[in-house]
């Protein structure tokens, strides 16, 4: 029997219209261009302003770019999940929602939360699905409306994330492309060092936690990056080495968007040459789950069928991991 990999189809995207910018920000907190440009890579964001629109409506318009891109028929697909940290509302699930709007009448969703992981996670399970071979098609969207959650007087956060979403269709493959390997960790050590108190089971929403700004996201942000920067290019070298792969085997360094300072370091580790890895922060910020697949969408002319990618996050939690996959499609 050959043996079903999970491969990547189709890429969809999709970011809101209305661009912060770091000389908007400037009118809003004490900060300046210089100082975003050089500490994170970041000139501008994208920000949903449509009224009562949530992470919801940036799953649903990236999804029906992927459809129509793929002249695919939503009613084929097998399962959709939505990997984001923001979702419309608690209990009822932002996925099923989505899928529902895009017409995927026969599937069945479900959201993945792992911060800026979220999406990383979703491959790793999207492709486990498939590679059961009881589903075929398999849709994963990252999605984040991030300025849901931020607070536009803190100026340490709100630098830094947008809103936007991105999604890929799995689906099976038995020439041997699509993912090969993963290396995922955790560790609850983070859990104080990037977060949002209230609002869960813990800490309630009350008159109280609004008027402490307890309900958006708190970041300690030195700690935050001496774990980022260690702990990506840690599981980025490992993959590299578990597999056989040198500087050279490897096309296309896919990261998570925080910050340009840790993609650069993630990168060296590696030692593939900057011209080799995916970077649109300057245009996006970090939109959480949305980053590797915006990061597709951007560079999906420039892929081959057969590049080694390295896929490389790292989140709240703490959340971090690296996947190794082969390009399907020119």
């Amino acid at each position: 029997m050959t043996k079903i990999t999970a491969a990547i189809t189709a890429v969809g995207a999709y970011t809101p219209d209305y661009v912060l910018t770091n000389k908007i920000l400037e009118t809003m907190v004490d900060t300046n261009d210089e100082w975003i440009t050089t500490r994170t890579g970041i000139k501008e964001r994208r920000i949903l302003k449509e009224e009562g629109a949530g992470t919801s409506y940036l799953a649903i318009k990236a999804a029906e770019d992927l459809i129509a891109k793929k002249n695919l028929d939503p009613k084929e697909i097998d399962m959709v999940i939505v990997a984001t940290a923001t979702p419309d509302m608690p209990v009822a699930s932002t996925a099923v929602y989505t899928a529902s709007k895009i017409g995927a009448t026969n599937a069945f969703a479900f959201d993945l939360q792992a911060a800026c992981s979220s999406f990383l996670y979703g491959m790793s399970v999207a492709a486990s699905y498939i590679q059961s071979g009881r589903y075929k098609k398999v849709l994963l969207i990252g999605a984040d409306k991030m300025s849901s959650i931020i607070d536009y007087t803190d100026r340490a956060t709100c630098i830094i994330f947008g809103d936007g979403g991105g999604a890929i269709l799995f689906e099976p493959n038995e020439e041997g492309l699509g993912l090969q390997d993963e290396y995922l960790r955790s560790d609850g050590v983070g859990r104080e060092f990037l977060k949002i108190d209230a609002g869960g089971s813990i800490l309630p929403a009350s008159e109280e936690t609004v008027k402490n700004k307890q309900h958006t996201v708190f970041q300690d942000g030195k700690t935050v990056f001496k774990f980022a920067v260690s702990n990506m290019a840690d599981v980025s070298a490992k993959i590299m080495e578990d597999n056989n792969l040198t500087n050279e085997d490897v096309q296309w360094l896919v990261p998570h968007q925080a910050n340009k300072r840790i993609i650069d370091a993630t990168a060296r580790r590696m030692g593939v040459d900057e011209s080799k890895v995916m970077v649109n922060i300057q245009r996006y910020g970090n939109t959480t789950s949305a980053t590797l697949p915006l990061c597709l969408h951007d560079y999906e002319k420039q892929l081959k069928k057969g590049d080694n990618l390295i896929f490389a996050a790292f989140g709240g939690g703490f959340t971090w991991g690296a996947i190794y996959l082969k390009w399907a499609y020119n």
